[in-house]
């Protein structure tokens, strides 16, 4: 579903850098504010996931003491992935 904006009292100078950096870009001014909005919006998203998982944490607990080294687990990830592909850092084919 989409949806319109309007924004109103726009002050002309913002309005003018808004107006550079989308031709900047070589984009209309519609399509540089709603990629400006996205953006944002996955950024909300982005920390409400983040205040979730800070709840759960805080109801369940974090890792025990045992628990790996999340960049242990992550290398090592990796590195089977390279090993796998042939090709260090490049993601395997699907």
């Amino acid at each position: 579903m989409t949806g319109k904006l309007t924004i109103r009292d726009v002050p002309g100078d913002v309005r003018d850098a808004l107006g550079r950096e989308a031709r900047g870009r070589g984009q209309s001014l519609q399509a540089y504010l709603l990629s400006v909005l996205t953006r944002q919006a996955s950024f909300v998203r982005n920390r409400q996931l983040l205040d979730e998982i800070d709840r759960d944490l805080a109801v369940q607990g974090g890792a025990d003491e045992g628990a790996p080294d999340a960049a242990a687990v992550i290398d090592q990830a990796r590195s089977a992935r390279d090993s796998a592909s042939g090709a260090p850092g490049q993601p395997t084919a699907a």
